[in-house]
């Protein structure tokens, strides 16, 4: 047992060091802004354009079967190198616009084999506790998900120019480096990782059609429609919240990284507290707890203190339902393809996340932060939905031990 949480331990930490490179060039956003003269469209891109390479990367390796077929610590390891490469590429000379936006995409595809292979490695290291070993690990890409943007905070990174944003997207190409080579030497399946799967290119087609795994999924989209919305456009919410009541930019970016990093205490207690009272029963609390928050943080937008607040709340409740959707579709889902459904779910969601990314820019140029946010609600309404439906079948006895 000691064995299985060290694992667990050494997961999240090659996870916190390699997602630096997924949120390092979104959290320059305004010092490209500046220096580019990017309008909302180009800058939303700089996000949107890492979520379409994951869809793409996410997608072929469902097909493919790649993340059941390739040991994952080795896809993990290279996978680390290739987004590595191309994200430090963007520090590196005077490039254009369209060519960062490139090598974002490049990025992108290389996560789609750092993600989806972490859970399925931490799953096979877990099984009574796999909710709380899944957040464990959520926590942790939330947390690397969100040191650029504390790293933005820092007097050296926060003014734009020449060192500054270019050596933050270089550390966070560095400690990716660090993340492959560890997982390299030291990461391995655990005890409940079951053969390897024969090739079938057919199974992500059967994953959707089984009625627990759809709902589930169902879940995840609802939750996804929400999260990356709100971890890409709450900082620069609460920068703008703060210099129109004259408050401190510097402060602005470390309540932006709080507000994300918040979701790591979430991931941790949603985790152990569904491991014990069920998967559907936490992701709903969840869902609801954050869609309020989406419904509430524009109209705070005037009073800084409050928005920081409901945006801490919100950083921790729309996260930490995240990792119950993972765990439960590997509890539903065939032992032999579980990387195959994992890489599947995330491709899906990551999809819809290009929706609502260039929504909530649109939707603040036509009305302003205060009723930007509202949309968001739409997800969580309907992953609530989607777990009521699971909960009802008998199939969800599956999850959490029997707990539903």
């Amino acid at each position: 047992m000691r064995e299985n949480w060290t694992q667990v331990a050494l997961l999240a930490l090659v996870q916190l060091l390699a997602m630096g490179i997924w949120f390092s060039a979104s959290a320059v956003v305004p010092q490209l802004v500046d220096e580019r003269g990017l309008d909302s469209g180009l800058a939303s891109w700089i996000t949107m354009s890492v979520q379409v390479g994951f869809v793409v990367g996410a997608g072929l390796s469902a097909i493919f079967n790649l993340a059941d077929r390739v040991p994952a610590n080795r896809l993990f390891a290279v996978s680390c190198l290739a987004g590595a490469i191309a994200n430090g590429a963007i520090a590196v000379g005077e490039i254009g616009t369209g060519t960062i936006l490139g090598l974002r995409f490049l990025t992108g595809v290389a996560l789609a084999g750092i993600y989806p292979p972490g859970m399925k490695l931490v799953a096979s290291w877990t099984k009574e506790n796999r909710g709380l070993g899944i957040g464990i690990l959520i926590g942790a890409l939330t947390l690397g998900k969100a040191l650029p943007h504390l790293f933005n905070g820092l007097p050296i990174f926060g003014d734009g120019g020449l060192p500054p944003w270019r050596w933050m997207i270089a550390i966070s190409s560095a400690t990716a480096l660090v993340a492959g080579a560890l997982a390299l030497a030291r990461v391995r399946p655990g005890p409940f990782l079951a053969a390897n799967a024969p090739f079938d290119a057919r199974y992500a087609l059967r994953v959707l059609g089984d009625r627990p795994s759809r709902l589930v999924n169902f879940g995840y989209l609802g939750h996804m429609w929400e999260l990356y919305a709100m971890w890409v456009w709450v900082p620069i919410c609460l920068i703008a919240s703060y210099q129109a009541a004259g408050w401190s930019v510097a402060a602005a970016r470390f309540a932006g990284f709080g507000s994300i990093a918040a979701g790591v205490v979430g991931c941790v207690v949603a985790g152990r507290w569904a491991d014990r009272v069920g998967r559907t029963r936490a992701t709903i609390w969840s869902l609801a707890i954050s869609g309020g928050c989406a419904l509430t943080a524009g109209l705070v937008f005037e009073s800084p203190g409050l928005l920081t607040a409901v945006c801490l709340l919100w950083g921790a409740s729309v996260v930490a339902d995240s990792a119950q959707f993972s765990a439960g579709l590997s509890e539903l889902s065939d032992s032999r393809y579980v990387g195959t459904a994992l890489t599947l779910q995330t491709s899906l969601g990551f999809l819809l996340t290009l929706l609502t990314i260039r929504v909530v820019p649109l939707a603040v140029d036509a009305l302003g932060w205060r009723w930007s946010f509202a949309i968001l609600a739409l997800g969580p309404a309907f992953g609530i939905w989607s777990m009521r439906r699971l909960r009802q079948l008998p199939e969800a006895a599956r999850m959490a031990g029997g707990r539903r």
